[in-house]
């Protein structure tokens, strides 16, 4: 609370006392703004459960019943640096509020669409509003709040909901798909609905912006976005045209040909989205391709997990959920200490130990038998992927801006965000097309049904061996100059 909010008649206090300590209006405006965070933190865990009973009900094979996840991954990573763009031009409080509502609207007619394609298009939707929201909340909050015990408060607050976000999304959409599928993809509605609200009231006004001409670089994330969906859309083919099959091999081509158009386009646009110049950060490259390898690696484990434990060993979508829970919790308990552990040991030596407990894990993982028990197979894998966040989640994130001034780490903040959802949108559709190609067919044995899915944990682990090797780049000692 400002010294200037007091009341005359108030006692005087300890600067200690008073320190740091925030109004009203500035807890309200913290709590509305980490509940969004929540919300969009929690949209792909609720996916990961309820995929299995979207493609049962709308008869939807893998291949394409994974673009309820994939949708929302390609709309936050594919349009995070437009998003970013957009806000600064346009301004946070309204896109933020704009967002709030598209976000409901998205939800409202996700839960009530029978139409594959509606559905899909909502989570993209979703996806790009998350993009709108999720940085700018941090931003609002960062101007709002005093630099020193008072900000610092608020950023923990802000961090610990988003890192609890995924595991309350896999309990809630474990109790709500046992109702049905379509109350997963419902419930934010009111919800954004209520923060949209109280948003009205607590964020505050945005600046006057400097005159002079808007780019938004349109050219730029129509590209990018349209080479990712082709992209994808080319993986979700395979299994069912085959490699050979002239439409996909022109999705990939002219997916292929946009990223060549993007990268040209971004170097000669006076104001590019994406400044090439920071990949070439050896710490912002080796966390983007970290960050893509473990979470496209965790969330392919649990597309894996998710069909396997309902569709073969018709678990219940809660079961399912609690069986994933204990590789996520232990990333929301630690979120507040990460910082402490990265000044300590360095993020470079974290990243390296956070790389290998998950590949361990995936390694076990293809030891499943038929007739496992949790504890002694799945619940280890678990647990050993949820080591693996502990130690080099937050290690990425501030080895991707350390090499940065301070008025460019947003930006980079950007790029690295980025690269983690578009490997987990590659991922999930890589995964998805080897776990239809694999399917057994109905009434097949259960050791052929769970075999038809080892070619994905395969790919997998192939991809947390990739994490392991860019985390030892970090680590290994450099070649001196000869001249030194």
């Amino acid at each position: 609370m400002k010294p200037s909010s007091l009341s005359s008649s108030s006692p005087p206090q300890p600067a200690s006392a008073t320190a740091g300590r925030m109004s009203p209006r500035q807890w309200g405006l913290l709590v509305v703004l980490a509940g969004n965070m929540l919300i969009d933190a929690l949209e792909v865990s609720v996916a990961v459960v309820a995929l299995p009973s979207v493609g049962a009900d709308l008869g939807l094979a893998p291949s394409t019943a994974h673009w309820v996840m994939t949708g929302f991954a390609l709309g936050f990573g594919a349009l995070m640096l437009f998003g970013a763009r957009v806000v600064a031009l346009a301004g946070r409080r309204r896109m933020y509020l704009i967002a709030l509502l598209a976000f409901a609207a998205a939800s409202l007619a996700a839960a009530l669409s029978s139409d594959p394609a509606l559905l899909i298009a909502t989570r993209f939707v979703k996806g790009f509003c998350a993009a709108l929201t999720a940085p700018t909340g941090l931003a609002i909050l960062c101007t709002v709040m005093k630099e020193g015990p008072e900000r610092e408060r608020a950023v923990s607050v802000y961090t610990l909901f988003g890192a609890s976000g995924f595991t309350a999304g896999l309990l809630l959409s474990g109790i709500l798909t046992s109702l049905s599928w379509r109350w997963t993809f419902a419930f934010p509605a009111p919800v954004v609905l209520l923060l949209f609200a109280l948003c009205l009231k607590l964020i505050p006004a945005d600046e006057a912006r400097a005159p002079g001409p808007r780019r938004y670089d349109l050219t730029g994330a129509a590209s990018f976005a349209g080479a990712l969906l082709l992209l994808v859309h080319a993986l979700s083919r395979l299994p069912h045209e085959g490699p050979a099959d002239p439409y996909t091999l022109a999705s990939f081509a002219v997916a292929a040909a946009l990223l060549v158009f993007f990268v040209r386009h971004e170097r000669r646009t006076p104001r590019p989205l994406l400044r090439l110049e920071l990949l070439a950060d050896p710490g912002m490259l080796r966390s983007a391709l970290g960050a893509a390898s473990l979470n496209g690696s965790y969330l392919g484990l649990l597309l894996i997990v998710s069909y396997q434990t309902q569709a073969v060993l018709d678990w219940t979508p809660l079961q399912t959920g609690l069986a994933i829970v204990p590789a996520s919790a232990p990333l929301a308990v630690t979120a507040l200490v990460s910082g402490r552990m990265v000044a300590r040991f360095g993020a470079h030596r974290l990243i390296a130990a956070g790389a290998v407990p998950p590949l361990l894990g995936y390694l076990l993982y293809l030891r499943l038998p038929v007739n496992s028990g949790y504890a002694t197979t799945m619940l280890p894998t678990m647990l050993l992927v949820g080591a693996g966040f502990v130690l080099s989640f937050a290690a990425l994130n501030m080895q991707a801006v350390s090499g940065f001034p301070p008025e460019a780490r947003g930006e980079a903040s950007g790029v690295y965000q980025t690269a983690v959802q578009i490997g987990a949108a590659v991922m999930l559709a890589a995964v998805a097309a080897l776990l239809t190609t694999g399917q057994a067919p109905p009434g097949a044995p259960r050791t052929e049904l769970l075999a038809g899915s080892r070619p994905a944990v395969w790919l997998v682990t192939a991809a947390g061996a990739a994490g392991v090797l860019t985390a030892l780049t970090g680590v290994l000692p450099r070649r001196r100059d000869r001249t030194s």
